[in-house]
């Protein structure tokens, strides 16, 4: 249980990341991502990076440079573009669905336009979950220029879309439904110069 916890990604750039363990039983149609950063970077990063051996980037939430967030689905991405953070936590919450294609993208508890991405699509099961890194390999293929540096939290994934309201609660750290990777209730191992510490403030 990580609540009021951060991970502390310590050295700039860095060769750390963090493993996530997630049980997923079948194919995801629907999903939801959702974590909170605080950082000083303005090079590129990669926040949460889901790959499968078929498609490295089979979700991936990656930022480029500063105002900017791209949002991966099976190696395809949008771009939501963004007023720079005022040197605060950011959270984010990324939704999609196959069915529509339909791409949402939250930001601190507000809706960004909607854009298409991968109508149809299916992402793959057996996965490697990264934070910290980039995958350009199944588990590796690390760019330590894409490395984050920063402190991360709140991390969920969950394989369905979240209605607005609980996308809203997320964002509040409220009640949220069962999700596959929970921060509450996180299995996760530590690879390199990560430390896990109590969260500063709000």
């Amino acid at each position: 249980d990580l609540y009021r916890k951060v991970f502390v990604f310590r050295k700039d750039p860095s060769d750390a990341y963090v493993v996530l363990r997630a049980k997923l039983e079948q194919p995801l149609q629907n999903f939801t991502v959702c974590l909170r950063s605080y950082t000083d970077l303005s090079r590129p990063y990669s926040l949460f990076s889901y790959a499968t051996k078929a498609q490295d980037n089979e979700i991936l939430l990656f930022k480029p440079k500063p105002g900017e967030y791209r949002f991966y689905v099976g190696g395809r991405f949008v771009t939501f573009r963004v007023p720079e953070g005022r040197g605060d936590w950011e959270h984010v919450c990324t939704s999609w669905e196959s069915a529509t294609g339909i791409a949402e993208f939250w930001l601190n508890g507000k809706p960004w336009p909607r854009k298409g991405l991968q109508k149809g699509y299916t992402v793959g099961v057996q996965a490697a979950i990264l934070l910290g890194q980039e995958q350009d390999a199944f588990g590796g293929g690390f760019d330590v220029y894409n490395s984050f540096s920063g402190e991360l939290a709140d991390v969920y994934l969950w394989d369905m879309g979240l209605s607005p309201d609980k996308m809203r609660a997320a964002y509040q750290s409220l009640r949220l439904p069962p999700a596959v990777l929970a921060w509450k209730s996180l299995s996760y191992e530590v690879k390199g110069d990560v430390v896990v510490k109590p969260r500063l403030r709000e």
